[in-house]
């Protein structure tokens, strides 16, 4: 099963520098995609609704205290993505990519994925409350 760094080394090797916030959102949204049009999880690794909008701390503990992440920053294996999570990434950015980090991070917040998520907590307030896959597929299903 891939990783949420296998995902993102495929991102960046695709798109090249971003913002470590871009990059999570983006991952973020390859997993809800990929549930919803393939119907299977595209990492193991779990979604916390910070009070910026969705992140994978395992991804978060790699870029840790860089604002930019770039191409070679993270050791993920591209191969453990099949030709159908490698088409559902492809499909992610298509659409997603040519946004900017506040545009995406504004857009998960009025999502009811992440809102549910952090139902109760007071915004700017930290949280570790996870986005489960039943809400995104669920949500993004609808659409």
């Amino acid at each position: 099963m891939p990783r949420a760094v296998d995902v993102a080394t495929y991102i960046l090797d695709r798109q090249g520098e971003m913002s470590a916030m871009k990059l999570q959102k983006l991952v973020y949204y390859c997993q809800a995609w990929s549930l919803v049009w393939d119907d299977r999880q595209l990492f193991d690794d779990r979604i916390e609704a910070w009070a910026n909008g969705p992140v994978c701390p395992n991804l978060y503990e790699i870029h840790r205290g860089n604002f930019l992440v770039k191409p070679g920053d993270f050791r993920g294996d591209k191969r453990k993505l099949d030709v159908v999570a490698r088409d559902t990434i492809k499909n992610v950015l298509k659409f997603y990519a040519e946004k900017d980090a506040h545009w995406l991070s504004d857009l998960t917040h009025s999502e009811r994925p992440w809102r549910e998520a952090r139902r109760g907590v007071a915004p700017g307030d930290r949280s570790n409350a996870e986005i489960t896959h039943a809400a995104m597929a669920e949500y993004y299903g609808s659409l």
